[in-house]
């Protein structure tokens, strides 16, 4: 076991582990950002930079800073070193650095898009983003998408986070999309307009930070705070298919069904298409209970998982006939 510090509390943690994955052990306000890594997939991380630590210590043996800031994804963790995150005005500047250069091309219209709720660029860009934009020239603008009849994907609201390349390489038999061109005219696309049509296809929407690989059968059908989320499983016939999900209802309506996520929004057990598209009635699955939501989340907006019940208010009945004399005065002026 090595030790490490962040933000001045300390953790043992196995030899390669990550700086990231070692402050989630701790968990909390510390936990750095992260767009593009995904534990749950080989090879991720290292794009997007949202997760910039300040490295104070190096080691037990070298204990010379790091010259500059480090992804936390993809540094890994040394005896004795100590790591600023919250604490390092540096870190907090470059991080609102990052944000304004995910922005960049990234349209700001939060309030149509249907990843609003869900979004973790729109809580980077509450927390960090700046009041004004810089960048004084047109953005980036593609046409809408569908790969697929369940899916549409919209670059204009891609960030490269290749999370969905990732998926699609290591969970499905055979990738059909992927990065195309280079530097500022780099986008996710399928080859010559090919449909992405596999068993797990579905998941590059789970996976998918913001808005830009949505699900068409849900597209604009409601909004998450408006729906209540319930957990629920079935036996599903397919062998690499957890049939773990969470069920999205509107009254007694199942507006759609997605993988369920733990708290840093990464998918716990993928899930199939079958269940994802084909199973949308409560007779098709077993209920488990309400999915607990987290209160910061907007999603938990007029959800309870116990009800109490009122106090009971013990009124003053010379009070309360001062008051009805008055009310009754008032109604006759």
């Amino acid at each position: 076991m090595v030790k490490v510090t962040i933000d001045g509390i300390s953790i043992e943690v196995e030899p390669g582990t990550s700086i990231l994955n070692a402050a989630r052990q701790i968990g909390g306000d510390i936990v750095p950002p992260a767009m593009c890594y995904y534990s749950k997939l080989e090879g991720s991380g290292g794009k997007c930079r949202t997760c910039l630590v300040k490295v104070s210590k190096g080691s037990e043996k070298d204990p010379r800073p790091m010259p500059k800031l480090v992804a936390s994804c993809r540094t890994t963790v040394m005896d004795g070193m100590e790591v600023q995150n919250i604490t390092s005005p540096e870190v907090t500047e470059a991080r609102k650095g990052v944000v304004e250069m995910l922005l960049i091309n990234h349209p700001l219209d939060c309030p149509i898009c249907d990843q609003a709720g869900e979004c973790h660029l729109q809580d980077l860009g509450y927390e960090h983003g700046a009041a004004k934009t810089r960048y004084e020239f047109d953005r980036r603008t593609f046409d809408r998408i569908d790969i697929g009849d369940k899916i549409q994907l919209h670059m204009n609201r891609c960030i490269l986070c290749y999370r969905c390349v990732f998926t699609a390489d290591q969970i499905t038999e055979k990738r059909v999309h992927g990065v195309l061109n280079r530097g500022d005219h780099a986008e996710i696309s399928t080859y010559i307009q090919k449909a992405v049509d596999n068993d797990f296809s579905g998941n590059v929407i789970d996976v998918c930070p913001v808005g830009a690989l949505t699900d068409r059968t849900f597209r604009f059908k409601n909004r998450v705070w408006f729906t209540k989320p319930v957990e629920a499983h079935r036996d599903c016939e397919h062998e690499k298919c957890s049939g773990k999900v969470t069920l999205w209802y509107k009254g007694e309506d199942v507006l759609r069904v997605t993988a369920r996520k733990d708290q840093y929004g990464e998918v716990e057990e993928f899930i199939c298409n079958t269940c994802r598209f084909d199973k949308k009635k409560t007779s098709d699955w077993v209920i488990e209970g309400p999915r607990k939501v987290s209160h910061k989340s907007v999603i938990s907006s007029n959800h309870y998982e116990t009800l109490h019940p009122l106090p009971v208010v013990k009124t003053n009945p010379v009070l309360l006939e001062a008051n009805k004399e008055q009310f009754e005065r008032e109604t006759r002026l």
